[in-house]
């Protein structure tokens, strides 16, 4: 059933080469017991860990059962050794940690025999060794001899063809000695049984063939064979170690050595304690901007306009530093916000603006004008209010075109017994607050910058590097009514006369006279302002102004008429072109004639409410283009989303130092599992002496590092959580906020997996090393 073709098998150290065996020709019947003699040094032990595949031959041929093992994997040598093969060995290589039902079993295990099966087989064969009453104990409780039955009954376990007995006795005494060898030669009785030894006398009582080697040949064979099997019939089960038995093996082998294992979980644990904290206060923290912005940025309004502006700020703010050097002639300050100068500073704000302009329709009235009243405390409309306005330069009088102005109507208190927007919100650097609905204000930015087109519209020098706070104060500009504006010339509508008319209407008692009566700046500690920079007006004015272009000829004249009133032209179509100034709606705006306000500004009753008016408005923006989506401003969101993104970069960067230490962890990780593989290497050379596959090995050292892992994730989230108690009662003390740190689950379950993964990463290398030990090897080690 066996047989040996001109085995040869050499081992190399350095320049060295030692010859094991040379043209090695033996063949082996079923049921024998061979007895192989020899000093040491002659080729037997190699012969025999060359027929139980432990060892490769350098070239011939073994033959099983009439197949040849010259094409064999590595694989198929694991299979051959866990269903062909039964090794008892003279140190009995036993597996420490495991008891000796799981050390007698553990062949079954690695053929995939079920639980029940392997189990009642294993009581089997500890009955027939004589050792069933111990089966629950550990192979360091038993005697020599009772550790050599375990080793037979772990070889006889799996029902092998073949017992490979490798000096059975050599470690026993007389009578123990009889005993194993009374064992072994009733199991030759129907398997081949091939025994390696020192002493002739016991190879002579008990063995049926004995085979003597010398120098690595063969020099006798009491009974040679001649002919052998020529069938091919020979199959193996391939062998296979679950993760689960893994861990079960790992986690016996931890069993012996808890406190090392617990030293190294708490270790690796640190890191994970470190982000734990940091992210239970980040999760504590954001709750606490969330209850502020419920708490205090509910009231904020959520305005739309008809134009969402996008300043680069940054621009804005190097140019007004150039502006302060150049005037004070030294180097700029750091700081350059609300300066104490009595100065305003011209920019051209086209240069870093980007504009998206909404289109607000009736439609789109309608469908703010049906948001639950229930959440809302009230809505305000900015409406497009045409002015017509007028300057002079002390002789002529010249139109003013009001939307350069970036004409703003600023809120007003509903409430008397409180402070109004202005005074609450704004600063005056000069003058005083409105009183009057003819009062106008100069809004200025935190740089006392004001854009170079509204002085330019004004009549105001820009090309100054500073205006004085005096020039502005008390400028004059006049309103003319529309029907006095306009004048009719059959039935087309011109602007009412030459500059001297224009002088006479600007003259006129009928004309309005605005003042700017304060320069206000947005106080410091507000940082969310409403008002842009430009002019300002009470929105009693626009609805005086709106009522009075309303009633006006020339309004009437163009809501009748199908085409232009000033020019005669035809309107622009829908389909020709919709951003076209020629129609009829953009012309009734440019005359006041228009309820289509300029701005919405709604106000919701709380927080909650505030959410379900935002998710309102987004439902118009669904499956609309770019250009027709409605864009409006939440500022209690840009403020929370401001603080968050603060408190989250604060968290990334608190994480990335802590993260150090799992970088620590790991590479601990790596050394504690290479000292484990150290540790059990004779564990590594018995596991693949009953089959093991290389990935098997890897696989009990990657369940070793697993039950790390997790051992050091589990206890590092728990560890984390106990301290958000004493870290909470800090924090209510220093700063009186309660229960910040939370500790969310979903990112406990992440951290214990990220443990996991770093462990495992850590311990792979030497994993890796453990399943490349030759398993011949690994059994010498002591």
């Amino acid at each position: 059933m066996l047989s040996l073709r001109n085995i040869k098998k050499s081992y190399v150290t350095g320049d060295y080469t030692q010859v094991a065996l040379n043209e090695v020709n033996l063949s082996f019947r079923k049921g024998e017991f061979v007895a192989i003699l020899g000093p040491s040094g002659s080729g037997k032990t190699t012969c025999l860990n060359i027929i139980g595949g432990l060892d490769k031959y350098d070239s011939g041929d073994l033959i099983i059962n009439g197949k040849s093992t010259k094409e064999f994997k590595d694989s198929d040598w694991d299979a051959y050794r866990n269903n062909s093969i039964g090794f008892i060995f003279q140190s009995y290589n036993l597996i420490g940690h495991l008891n000796i039902l799981d050390n007698v079993e553990m062949g079954m295990t690695l053929s995939g025999v079920s639980a029940s099966e392997k189990h009642n087989k294993a009581k089997e064969v500890l009955e027939i060794v004589g050792l069933k009453e111990h089966m629950h104990k550990k192979p360091n409780q038993l005697s020599g001899g009772q550790m050599q039955r375990v080793a037979i009954a772990r070889a006889l376990a799996n029902d092998p063809d073949i017992i490979l007995a490798d000096e059975p006795t050599g470690a026993l005494d007389t009578k123990t000695s009889v005993q194993i060898m009374e064992i072994i030669k009733d199991i030759a009785k129907d398997k081949l049984v091939i025994m390696v030894t020192h002493n002739p006398e016991l190879a002579e009582e008990y063995a049926d063939r004995i085979i003597e080697f010398r120098d690595g040949s063969v020099i006798s064979d009491s009974k040679p064979i001649n002919e052998l099997d020529k069938s091919d019939n020979y199959e193996i089960k391939k062998t296979s170690m679950s993760f689960f038995t893994a861990l079960k093996l790992s986690a016996m082998n931890i069993r012996t050595k808890k406190w090392r294992t617990f030293l190294t979980a708490f270790a690796s644990s640190i890191g994970i304690i470190g982000i734990a904290l940091i992210l239970s206060l980040s999760n504590g923290f954001d709750k606490q901007i969330d209850i502020f912005e419920s708490d205090t940025l509910s009231g904020f309004p959520i305005m739309i306009s008809q134009q969402a502006a996008e300043v680069d700020m940054n621009e804005m703010m190097e140019h007004s530093k150039e502006m302060r050097k150049e005037m004070l002639g030294k180097e700029e300050e750091d700081n350059t916000k609300y300066p104490e100068d009595k100065f305003i500073y011209p920019y051209n704000s086209k240069e870093n603006t980007f504009i998206h302009n909404n289109k607000i329709t009736q439609e789109y009235l309608d469908y703010i004008e049906k948001i639950d009243s229930n959440s809302l405390s009230g809505v305000s409309y900015t409406r497009l209010v045409n002015m017509n306005l007028l300057k002079t330069d002390g002789s002529v009088a010249t139109p003013i075109n009001s939307s350069d102005l970036r004409l703003s109507s600023y809120p007003i208190s509903l409430e008397s017994d409180k402070a109004g927007y202005l005074e609450s919100s704004y600063d005056v650097l000069a003058g005083s607050y409105p009183e009057t609905m003819n009062d106008l204000v100069l809004v200025v930015d935190e740089y006392n910058n004001v854009d170079t087109e509204i002085l330019k519209v004004l009549g105001i020098d820009s090309s100054k590097e500073e205006i004085s706070f005096d020039d502005i104060i008390g400028y004059e500009i006049k309103a003319i009514q529309n029907d006095d504006y306009y004048k009719k010339v059959g039935s087309f509508y011109t602007l009412a006369g030459n500059p001297k008319y224009m002088s006479e209407l600007y003259n006129s008692e009928k004309a309005i006279s605005l003042k700017i009566k304060g320069i206000l700046r947005l106080k410091e500690d507000v940082k969310i302002p409403v008002l842009s920079e430009g002019i300002a007006y009470s929105d009693e004015l626009s609805k005086f102004f709106i009522d009075n272009a309303k009633n006006s000829e020339v309004v009437k004249d163009q809501e009748a008429a199908d085409y232009n009133v000033f020019t005669g032209e035809g309107f622009t179509s829908e389909t020709q072109g919709r951003s076209s100034e020629n129609t009829k709606e953009n012309i009734l705006a440019s005359i006041g004639g228009t309820e289509i306000p300029y701005m919405i500004t709604l106000y919701p009753k709380d927080f909650e409410s505030k959410e379900a008016v935002v998710s309102y408005l987004d439902k118009w923006n669904e499956d609309k283009s770019k250009e027709d989506v409605i864009l409006y401003n939440d500022m209690a969101k840009t403020f929370a989303t401001l603080s968050g993104s603060i408190m989250d970069a604060i968290t990334m960067v608190l994480i990335a130092f802590a993260a150090i230490s799992l970088v620590v962890s790991l590479i601990m990780v790596g050394i504690i599992t290479y000292i484990s593989v150290l540790e059990r290497t004779k564990e590594i050379g018995v596991l693949r002496s009953l089959g093991a596959r290389k990935k098997d090995i890897t696989r009990v050292f990657n369940a070793e590092t697993f039950i790390v892992g997790s051992c050091s994730g589990i206890l590092g989230i728990i560890i984390a959580y106990l301290l958000t108690f004493p870290t909470n009662a800090i924090l209510y003390k220093v700063t009186d906020l309660e229960g910040v740190a939370v500790l969310n689950p979903v990112h406990a379950i992440i951290l214990i997996i990220i443990s996991v993964l770093l462990t495992m990463l850590g311990g792979s290398i030497p994993a890796k090393m453990a399943s490349k030990k030759d398993p011949v090897e690994a059994l010498r080690t002591e």
